[in-house]
């Protein structure tokens, strides 16, 4: 067990922003993290952003008006929907081109992929239904009558079903069976409910109440609403970290993110970005947040500060004064964590590099040394190895 290995409640503020096209509208990020997809209502295109340099590296056309943007779980395309053609474009993600399109229900709006990524499901406002794709087909195999003015959708997290937030004056979420490709219920939220997402754990929802300015809280096991959260004026979008602890919730009218600490379901902060924010993500490995502003045409990063955590500190515990030595401590956190010795002393001959975390070197002393290292940046708490022994043998002289 690592000593303080718990993350502290993550510190988030705006450290850049992304200009994109016309009336950007959603977002999706690469599982990789590597590239974030950004529609352009009004452009016809869709901005590809560079992750590691923070700015768009291209520029995809599409088809008429793109609204949603999904990813495959294999990363290897992105649908994109179009309501100006009632059509989802199909991008390939490794050459950046529409390699089909397929033709949809009146009006598609969201889509989002079964966690397998055998099917994706595209909200169809104009019919009231979910429109089904084969992935492997590329084709729309079948249409799912759920409630009306469907907007968002999204899947529990194995798979087995879908909630769909219905707006305007139906105030509901359709729930789907995946299996049977019926609804087979619907869940009373707030008022004009818009996004909806599910925590990592699969035992809640959230869903953004446009009219309502609230955000509930489903208990997947009842289906039921737990709680109900005030945020911002007119909230469009939500989105939860991968670790579960964080929800963030778009507030178009008032140009702000609330934070969420979902398990105290309070809000912790809120934060200030662009104009009439609609969509936001959730980096995949949770240290940035895009924040799409439709009417400044721009893409908030949301840079999350987090205290360190060990992913690497079990070295060798076993050398000798002619071995050369190396081991590589390695901590998540943001800003980077630095690394040193926080009790104890090295075994001779050994340093560690505060900046990449390697401990490295020839041994000169024959013995047992016992230290622990630490891994800090300025965040609560530091994360501190368990005691490390190493035994250092005198080599045998040949």
């Amino acid at each position: 067990m690592l000593a303080g290995n718990l993350p502290a409640t993550a510190a988030t503020t705006v450290t850049s922003t992304i200009p994109v096209g016309s009336s950007p509208r959603d977002v999706a990020f690469t599982p990789d993290g590597s590239k974030a997809y950004v529609t352009n209502a009004e452009s016809d295109t869709v901005s590809v952003i560079d992750v590691a340099s923070g700015a768009a590296a291209s520029t995809i056309p599409v088809a008429p008006f793109p609204i949603g943007v999904a990813v495959t779980p294999n990363g290897s395309k992105a649908y994109v929907t179009s309501t100006g053609s009632d059509t989802v474009s199909v991008i390939d993600v490794a050459s950046g081109t529409v390699t089909s399109s397929i033709s949809m229900g009146e009006t598609p709006t969201a889509v989002a992929f079964t966690p397998d990524g055998s099917k994706a499901y595209v909200t169809s406002a104009g019919t009231y239904t979910l429109s089904v794709i084969d992935v492997a087909l590329g084709t729309m195999t079948s249409a799912i009558p759920v409630g009306p003015l469907p907007n968002a959708v999204a899947f529990t997290p194995d798979g087995s079903t879908a909630y769909v937030t219905n707006g305007q004056d139906s105030n509901m979420v359709s729930v789907v069976d995946v299996g049977t490709s019926q609804m087979t219920s619907s869940i009373p939220v707030g008022s004009s409910p818009t996004g909806v997402a599910f925590t990592p754990d699969g035992s809640k929802a959230y869903v953004a109440n446009n009219e309502g300015d609230t955000v509930s809280v489903i208990d997947v096991a009842t289906r039921t609403v737990s709680s109900t959260i005030p945020v911002g004026w007119a909230p469009d979008s939500v989105a939860i970290a991968p670790d579960g602890l964080t929800a963030y919730v778009t507030n178009s009218g008032s140009n702000t993110v609330s934070v969420i600490d979902v398990v105290s379901g309070a809000v912790t902060s809120t934060i200030t970005v662009g104009a009439s924010p609609t969509s936001v993500a959730v980096a995949p490995n949770g240290s940035r947040v895009y924040v799409v502003n439709t009417a400044s045409n721009t893409v908030s990063v949301i840079t999350v500060d987090a205290a360190p955590v060990f992913t690497a500190a079990t070295p060798p515990t076993k050398s000798n004064t002619r071995a050369a030595y190396s081991y590589t401590f390695a901590a998540t956190g943001a800003p980077a964590p630095t690394f040193h010795v926080a009790s104890g002393a090295l075994p001779p001959g050994l340093t560690l590099d505060t900046t990449t975390g390697v401990l490295s070197g020839t041994p000169t002393k024959a013995g047992r040394f016992t230290f622990s290292v630490t891994a800090t940046n300025g965040l609560s708490p530091d994360a501190v190895t368990d005691p490390i022994t190493i035994t250092v043998t005198k080599a045998k002289v040949r």
